[in-house]
């Protein structure tokens, strides 16, 4: 997976009064404030550790950042610059890298098209749905396609 190998982890870590201050990689100064940021091996101010496209402060938007070409970048930036963007099999249209997906199988679905592709029924958490002949299928429709074909499907 792309990502794996340009994903780090962010801790965020109180400074001990009686310890030494810790250099910025960011700005080669003194840590001395409450509260550092650990990341890639290295201590930063928490106004230090940005993403290098759009400034934000990385500690604030969660607890990785991505690295790639010399870059420390958000999630959104990473996947915007170095992302894979593929087409939604239910409607073709492009799907941006940094666009939450749906997926089953090897398909890849845009959130809103993630449906009964006969009866357009969105899918809630928990649901049931088959993929039958590449179409994502709910369960009724499924089971009336069973019929339909000559067989009942087997209930565990």
């Amino acid at each position: 997976l792309l990502l794996s190998r340009c994903v780090s982890g962010i801790q965020m870590l109180s400074v001990q009064p009686d310890t030494k201050p810790k250099g910025c990689a960011g700005c080669n100064r003194k840590i001395k404030d409450r509260y550092l940021l650990k990341a890639l091996d290295k201590y930063w101010h928490e106004d230090c550790l940005k993403c290098a496209c759009c400034d934000c402060r990385l500690g604030e938007v969660g607890s990785t950042l991505y690295t790639k070409a010399n870059l420390i970048l958000c999630r959104r930036d990473y996947l915007r610059l170095f992302g894979v963007t593929g087409n939604c099999a239910a409607c073709s249209k492009l799907i941006p890298a940094f666009e939450m997906v749906m997926r089953a199988k090897d398909n890849v679905y845009h959130l809103d098209c993630f449906a009964c592709q006969l009866c357009n029924q969105r899918f809630c958490v928990g649901d049931k749905f088959f993929l039958k002949n590449n179409m994502i299928l709910c369960q009724t429709d499924y089971e009336e396609g069973l019929m339909k074909e000559g067989y009942a499907p087997q209930v565990r």
